[in-house]
């Protein structure tokens, strides 16, 4: 379907300062190895969409063919492309509205904006914007929920796939407790689903993801054919949401009687194993993270939406101690920004406020590798190791003046990243790159 992958690309290769991860910096390896690469004069060249050789540039430059192009950008840095695990791009056009909590915020303005998706016109034009913004924020590589409608995630895939992005999305499934205009059946969504699944997971860098909207609006057999599914296609995604909200937990209490918690009721579908993501887990208990880890499902965390909705603040020391896989997410429209970097920034104050301090390093790690590793994607993106497709970013430490004062004052890696971090958005990405092609470059002032 995709012709864009066996595009042939000339050797090529940039010179700036480099920052990706080979582990978790917070966890060293038992011979004290760092988990961060740093090369503070490196390169990185590309080939053919992937990563062909990356180091120091006084060691890897001499062995490049003569006359390899070589972009300098050292008062650059440039990290693997970010990865957003838990967003919506439906929910583009209504990002910013105001509503006391989830389940009215659902109402007024979730499904009302989702319904537009049947026009596939309409599905076409939030997908291109939805796609330039993700890149103007140097994010690469996202889990997206489309809406229940089929030509909403085709309309999605056609946009990404003609971009050569690595992306991941499904059709959403709800047959219950949400509006006639977009409700499916236990019957519908599997076998649109599986369409799709069909049509699209591994065409070109395209990936499918089942996509049960949270467990109030399916039914158990819903829920039970989702299960299916994923035993059909063991190599596919599974998205959705667990414990975001009192209210919304108190609810699943009621619909599924007799289940020890909402996390329960998707492990009693066979919905928890690699490569599930779960938005927020933020009313989780000890138990609930536990099955989390043993089961190798991931706990996205979406800082902005949670605090916009009045959620409540994820438990960063809970989730340690029991070695839950978490990444972070921007959760478009109910978080307020598309850009990873203002995420990590909130991601910080949320972890300050219950004393756990959250390092630039592991933010940029969960936002990168450690995505990638959580998603069983690692070595394919989320790194600027050799093999690796040439997903990148080249952030500018001189984006803004407040940000060009502090970056220059910055005395060690940990200071930079953690500028960019607290002062950076999208502004501070010169560039991203999509299977080594630029696919967005600022626009200068």
């Amino acid at each position: 379907m995709s012709t864009t992958n066996t595009t042939t690309q000339a050797l090529r290769a940039v010179r700036a300062q480099l920052v990706y991860f080979t582990h978790d910096p917070a966890r060293a390896y038992l011979d004290g190895t760092p988990g961060t690469v740093h090369h503070t004069d490196g390169i990185v060249a590309f080939e053919n969409g992937r990563i062909t050789a990356v180091g120091d540039y006084a060691k890897v430059a001499p062995t490049l063919p003569a006359g390899t192009p070589i972009e300098d950008l050292r008062d650059k840095v440039i990290t693997p492309g970010f990865i957003d695990t838990h967003i919506h791009y439906p929910q583009t056009d209504m990002i910013a509205s105001p509503a006391p909590g989830l389940l009215p915020w659902l109402e007024k303005y979730t499904f009302p904006t989702e319904r537009r998706f049947e026009n596939p016109e309409y599905a076409a034009d939030v997908a291109q914007f939805f796609l330039d913004e993700l890149l103007r924020g140097g994010t690469t590589s996202a889990l997206v929920y489309c809406t229940v409608h089929p030509g909403s995630a085709d309309a999605f895939f056609k946009e990404s796939d003609s971009r050569n992005l690595r992306m991941i999305a499904g059709k959403v499934m709800m047959d219950r407790n949400c509006p006639e205009f977009l409700r499916d059946t236990a019957e519908t969504g599997a076998r649109d689903s599986e369409a799709l699944i069909q049509r699209w997971h591994n065409k070109g860098r395209q990936l499918y993801a089942l996509t049960p909207r949270f467990a109030p609006t399916s039914t158990e057999a819903q829920l039970g054919v989702c299960g299916e599914l994923a035993e059909q296609y063991q190599d596919v995604f599974i998205q959705s949401h667990v414990a975001e909200n009192t209210d919304e937990v108190e609810w699943v209490r009621s619909l599924f009687p007799g289940h020890r918690s909402y996390l329960d009721v998707y492990d009693h579908y066979k919905l928890l194993r690699k490569r599930a993501v779960y938005g927020h887990c933020i009313w989780l208990d000890e138990h609930d993270r536990r099955r989390m880890f043993e089961t190798g499902t991931v706990a996205a965390h979406c800082p902005t939406s949670n605090q916009f909705l009045g959620s409540g603040l994820f438990d960063f020391a809970a989730a340690e101690a029991t070695r839950m896989p978490v990444t972070l997410a921007t959760d478009v429209g109910g978080g307020s920004t598309f850009s990873m970097l203002q995420t990590m920034n909130e991601a910080h104050k949320v972890a300050r406020l219950s004393g756990y301090h959250l390092s630039a390093e592991r933010m940029f790690y969960l936002a990168t590798e450690g995505a990638a590793h959580a998603l069983d994607l690692h070595g394919t993106i989320g790194t600027l190791a050799v093999g690796a497709e040439a997903d990148f970013v080249v952030l500018d430490p001189k984006a803004t003046p407040l940000l060009a004062r502090r970056t220059a004052l910055a005395e060690s890696l940990e200071e930079l990243l953690f500028a960019f971090a607290m002062l950076g958005d999208d502004r501070a990405i010169a560039t991203t790159y999509a299977a080594g092609k630029p696919v967005h470059r600022r626009v200068a002032a």
